[in-house]
């Protein structure tokens, strides 16, 4: 399969810059996966689509201000390092611009010296290892001296960190945000809740992986960016039981899907369980355990949407994406939701 089938052409003004003041006014598609049927509905209209029994599973990592601008020790010139994964308690994996500049032993400064980053090392795929000096609590001087790391889609300042965070958002390390999540608030969830709906958390931190383009001609060739998630002996027997049941599984987000079929067995039973996944969902995927998914609408060619392809056939999402566009949905981060069910 071609990574360009997965190809649709967005109108710029449809790619959101802000989100909405009221998170669950968004609007909400919901497609039938198996027919392709599509209804136009708000998000908070989502109660209505989810019935007694069935599970929500959300994903509750926290964003860190994961962008730091600095510069090379006695030199001027500006290094934006962006922090991916944490090794250790101060060694980092992360990217840098421009690259070029940044170089095993060279030292970055921060804010007057509140931060120097040691650059241990160049990895194969151009990140760099480096090692943090501070004084203090590492995660105050971050959220001191770091901005979020908003997508490159978004050219708006964002005025409250917080509308980058879902409501639920709890552990602390991704470099992104699940952003399916960004539509509930949390009377919303208790309005879920006390229709019989069971709510679970799993955390999968995300990476800037979700932003990196396919870049080969055929999808199979693609290699996925590996992130940490970690699934608790409860949350994962609280599934377990609505699965036996007959309840469905909806998943909250891409990055729950993940790391949902990363940790399902062949009969989609899950244990508990914490580790990297490198999953890559496209078209012929047999879904061990999601029954439904509440997403965004994803970038022309992208991973997430031949995730979301996978589940409801491409042409059925090609065919809703056509239609959103013609509606004038919002696309992307901020953007509408879908709800394929």
């Amino acid at each position: 399969m071609k990574t360009e089938d997965f190809f649709y052409d967005l109108p710029g003004e449809l790619i959101a810059q802000h989100p909405m003041e009221n998170r669950d006014e968004s609007r909400l598609m919901i497609v039938d996966k198996d027919t392709g049927f599509i209804e136009h509905k708000r998000f908070k209209d989502i109660v209505n689509y989810l019935e007694n029994g069935d599970c929500l599973v959300l994903n509750n990592t926290r964003v860190i201000p994961a962008r730091l601008f600095g510069h090379r020790e006695g030199k001027d010139e500006k290094i934006e390092i962006l922090l991916l994964n944490r090794v250790d308690k101060d060694r980092w994996t992360v990217l840098a611009r421009p690259g070029k500049k940044v170089r095993p032993s060279n030292k970055i400064i921060f804010g007057n010296g509140l931060l120097v980053a040691d650059v241990l090392d160049t990895e194969e795929d151009g990140t760099r290892m480096i090692e943090f000096q501070y004084d203090g609590i590492f995660e105050e001087v971050l959220d001191r001296l770091g901005e979020m790391p908003l997508p490159p889609y978004i050219k708006a300042k964002l005025e409250d960190r917080e509308r980058y965070q879902t409501v639920y958002s709890k552990v602390v390390g991704s470099a992104a945000a699940p952003t399916a999540g960004f539509h509930f608030t949390k009377e919303l969830l208790d309005q879920i809740r006390l229709k019989g709906i069971e709510i679970v958390f799993l955390t999968l931190h995300v990476g800037l992986g979700t932003f990196r383009p396919v870049k080969v001609e055929n999808i199979e060739d693609h290699h996925m960016h590996s992130e940490f998630y970690e699934l608790s002996n409860e949350a994962a027997e609280a599934i377990n039981q609505i699965k036996e049941s007959g309840g469905n599984i909806v998943a909250v987000g891409t990055t729950t899907t993940r790391a949902l079929e990363t940790i399902a067995d062949l009969d989609g039973r899950l244990r508990a369980q914490r580790g990297w996944t490198d999953i890559f969902i496209y078209p012929g995927y047999k879904f061990k355990t999601i029954d439904g998914l509440i997403t965004n609408f994803h970038l022309p060619e992208s991973t997430l949407l031949m995730l979301v392809s996978a589940l409801a056939g491409r042409e059925n999402i090609l065919h809703a994406y056509r239609k959103a566009i013609d509606e004038r949905y919002r696309f992307f981060s901020f953007g509408d939701a879908m709800y394929i069910r």
